[in-house]
């Protein structure tokens, strides 16, 4: 904080205003004088000793702006709230989201000043390319089909233009960088070579797929910016998705893709990052961590050992059969009926019986011959890892969803990972690096920025 004893008095009128400063003027009236050493260095000529004038209500909510003349409504603040409670299954407080509410009017702020920036560098976005992402994210973030996305949004209280806007502001914005930005980011061949020999170097040591939010703050806002994550991480931890919460809120250029850093080894990543990373189990969350410039949470989507061939990678060939069980059977019955299952398909001698127990079960059959390990359910694939060709798992199901196993038809290892490629490793640094431009461009922007509130 910048200040750390003040005194706020109230006025009420000009005359009485000018009156109080000339007093103020001859004999300043504080609560506790501020000594210099305790004063940050800021810059700015801050008189250690200082009156506050007029009165600031907290409470008093500013929830409309309008940005070098273009104006966010309430009701787009509402909408893009309502997307956010959509994505966490409409489970958020009160109090949340009116915390939430003063977060997303920053964040329209943000992204009206780079829809208005690429404007002005002539950047056009077709609507073809904004409906693609529409589509990916109606399925993928909030499992809709989208012949009824529309009326979905309307339930909860948005819109799809709402959401078109944001994926034209991030297309927009991307662009923007890939043209101002990009050509002039250098990256030396020496550089990617150097991380080649790194990585061959560090063969079978630890490397993390990770998902980031990552928020801005300085000397005077960190507190608050890492109690409004921390609120953030408590919704992600009560069910809420990551991925809308890094597509809202996070100021990385990672946030159009939901925070997704890709795979990261520990010596990438600033130094509070992989120490937490390295904790963490596959699914955990946490945060906020403090980095250079702000804070950030950190979701551990998968680990796996560099150029080593993960397990987790072999393709399977599976036969699945199922049985359902009929409407209003007792979990007893059920209990019988999973017994037997269980004892004939325990007892099948490889894939080419199966289809003959099946029948004489009333068992329904799936083949598949290209899963991944790693793709199939947690609890399933240390089962599934230590099957032999031709035996069945056992049993796993519900008295509502039906019983099944799978049969192991055909396994392919892995092959020895490979290093990524010298073109794909350039291109990961060349991104970090537009990133960070990127941060200091929006903070351009900002500055330079006329905003008023209602």
């Amino acid at each position: 904080m910048i200040l750390s004893n003040i005194k706020i008095q109230g006025f009420k009128t000009k005359a009485v205003l000018i009156a109080a400063l000339a007093i103020a003027g001859a004999s300043p009236s504080v609560s506790q004088t501020v000594s210099d050493s305790s004063v940050p260095q800021t810059g700015l000529n801050i008189p250690t000793e200082l009156t506050i004038f007029g009165k600031n209500d907290p409470n008093v909510r500013r929830a409309t702006a309008i940005v070098n003349g273009d104006i966010i409504t309430g009701t787009d603040v509402g909408h893009r709230l309502a997307l956010i409670v959509a994505a966490n299954g409409g489970e958020v407080s009160d109090e949340e989201k009116q915390r939430l509410r003063l977060q997303v009017l920053r964040n329209l702020i943000d992204e009206t000043l780079q829809i208005q920036e690429a404007e002005a560098n002539e950047i056009t976005i077709a609507e073809g390319e904004v409906e693609a992402t529409f589509r990916q994210v109606a399925q993928q973030n909030f499992k809709q089909d989208i012949g009824a996305f529309d009326q979905y949004l309307r339930r909860q209280g948005s819109s799809t233009d709402t959401l078109r806007r944001q994926i034209k502001g991030e297309l927009a914005w991307s662009r923007l960088l890939r043209r101002n930005i990009q050509p002039f980011i250098n990256v030396g061949d020496e550089e990617v070579n150097t991380i080649i020999e790194r990585l061959n170097a560090s063969k079978g040591t630890s490397e993390y797929r990770i998902g980031e939010i990552y928020m801005s703050a300085s000397q005077e806002t960190a507190q608050q910016v890492a109690e409004n994550m921390a609120k953030i991480l408590e919704q992600i931890r009560a069910g809420g998705s990551f991925v809308a919460y890094a597509r809202q809120f996070s100021e990385a250029s990672t946030a159009a893709t939901g925070g997704d850093l890709g795979w990261v080894r520990p010596a990438q990543l600033p130094q509070t990052l992989a120490n937490a990373a390295g904790q963490m189990q596959v699914g955990q969350v946490v945060g906020p961590v403090e980095v250079p410039g702000g804070f950030s949470i950190l979701y551990l989507i998968d680990t796996r050992q560099v150029l080593t061939a993960d397990p987790r990678n072999a393709l399977l060939s599976l036969k699945q059969l199922a049985i359902s069980f009929p409407a209003g059977i007792t979990e007893a019955q059920a209990s019988a009926q999973a017994g037997r299952f269980a004892t004939e398909t325990q007892a099948i001698k490889g894939c080419g019986a199966a289809n003959e127990v099946a029948a004489q079960l009333g068992a329904s059959v799936v083949d598949n011959d290209q899963v991944k390990l790693r793709d199939l359910p947690a609890a399933l694939q240390g089962t599934i890892a230590n099957l032999q060709i031709g035996q069945a798992s056992q049993p796993f199901g519900s008295v509502a969803d039906g019983v099944r196993v799978l049969i192991l038809c055909g396994r392919d290892d892995p092959l020895t990972a490979s290093a990524p490629s010298f073109d794909d490793i350039m291109s990961r640094l060349e991104n970090e690096r537009v990133n960070k431009r990127a941060q200091i461009y929006l903070r351009d922007l900002r500055r330079d920025a006329i905003i008023e509130y209602n």
